[in-house]
């Protein structure tokens, strides 16, 4: 497999679910503003959508969008844990976390990467932005992460999204529950892996 990835993305979730499976994969970096690879090919061509992730199969087919690349992953290793199997409740649970995480915080938070808004929209995304940092600092009170004492890949994209806060100098230590929640996915093997190959790369 190749995941078409890009330092400082989205595209750090399904790095790290790959690593943490221990599947083999091949990274191919984006330039996000060319839209080539490093491998000098025109990224449009595959993936029309022109962002990244982007997923290339064994058998030539591409998967993109992050939850769903992430599910694709979990269920080639179900044994894993990384996702509760097909047709559980916990996997509609999972779904729940997964479309909150992209609807609410990765949404919101990207637009702040946005230069030509001026500060006072900017202020109003933060402050929704930090209703949702509330409502997770209540969810995961008293629980090590998102699903309750299991890693699960809804945690691998949560922890790439709100990385991006230090972009927005939005300091997460006024969430204390959500900063240990970071600091504990932080220390994992395969997430130190990814961040490592993505800083060198």
């Amino acid at each position: 497999m190749r995941l078409y990835y890009a330092p400082d993305t989205c595209s750090l979730s399904p790095h790290i679910v790959l690593r943490e499976l221990e599947l083999e994969f091949e990274l191919v970096k984006v330039d996000n503003r060319s839209k080539r690879t490093a491998d000098g090919r025109d990224f449009l061509t595959i993936n029309p959508k022109g962002y990244v992730a982007a997923l290339e199969l064994d058998d030539g087919e591409i998967l993109t969008e992050g939850p769903a690349i992430v599910q694709y992953l979990a269920d080639l290793k179900a044994e894993s844990g990384l996702a509760p199997r097909a047709g559980t409740w916990d996997r509609v649970r999972l779904q729940e976390w997964l479309n909150f995480i992209t609807s609410e915080i990765h949404a919101g938070s990207a637009l702040l990467f946005n230069s030509a808004l001026p500060d006072e929209v900017k202020s109003i995304y933060r402050e929704k932005l930090f209703r949702r940092f509330n409502f997770l600092e209540d969810q995961l009170n008293g629980k090590n992460y998102l699903m309750g004492s299991v890693f699960s890949v809804a945690d691998a994209y949560l922890f790439t999204v709100l990385g991006w806060c230090k972009f927005f100098a939005i300091d997460l230590q006024g969430w204390p529950v959500l900063s240990a929640y970071m600091a504990r996915i932080h220390a994992r093997p395969a997430v130190q892996a990814a961040l490592r190959a993505e800083a060198s790369d």
